[in-house]
């Protein structure tokens, strides 16, 4: 007997909600499938029908949002205010709960480390120093920089609209923290 697909569609999706839930609270050396099924309301065997462990689970929600993101990148032509075109990839791409586990305290440097490489945001940086050596630095300070914002303003719920998000970041990058007026 085969399970109707939005069935097993809703099943995968409660493990996900759970989990994220779970990695948003702690690290995910101490999450175990029998908390994430018991948490589900489904026993372990349900769980391994879908993941084989917490790790495959973890992969799966990564890749769901860079799909996302990818599609999202895809159907857009980007502005000279690329770092709002990529805010707005980020926040059409999944559900915020999924995106505050993963960007959270506990979620995974190579997550970030991947993100920071999948969305173009170098391209945000128009006057680079004709020293090459430097280039590399500041593109890194740059992309890490918005991304510790982006993370805030996620475990915040999102308090600033992102028109005031992006006012903010530019405002810092143009003219540094001394000056710097809440938008």
């Amino acid at each position: 007997m085969k399970k109707q697909p939005e069935i097993t569609d809703k099943t995968r999706q409660t493990f996900i909600n759970v989990f994220c839930d779970l990695y948003s609270q702690k690290p995910i050396e101490k999450i175990t499938i029998q908390e994430i099924a018991k948490r589900s309301g489904y026993n372990r065997s349900t769980f391994y029908q879908y993941f084989t462990d917490i790790y495959e689970l973890l992969d799966y929600v990564e890749e769901r949002v860079f799909t996302s993101i990818k599609e999202e990148m895809a159907t857009r032509e980007f502005s000279t205010h690329s770092f709002q075109d990529a805010l707005q990839c980020l926040e059409n791409a999944e559900e915020i709960s999924v995106l505050k586990a993963l960007l959270g305290d506990y979620g995974s440097v190579h997550f970030i480390e991947r993100l920071k490489r999948e969305i173009p945001l170098e391209k945000l940086i128009v006057d680079l120093p004709a020293n090459e050596a430097l280039a590399p630095y500041i593109i890194e300070f740059y992309i890490s920089t918005l991304m510790s914002m982006f993370r805030l303003w996620i475990r915040n719920d999102k308090d600033l609209s992102s028109e005031e998000l992006v006012k903010l970041v530019d405002t810092l990058f143009t003219n540094g923290i001394g000056t710097t007026v809440i938008p």
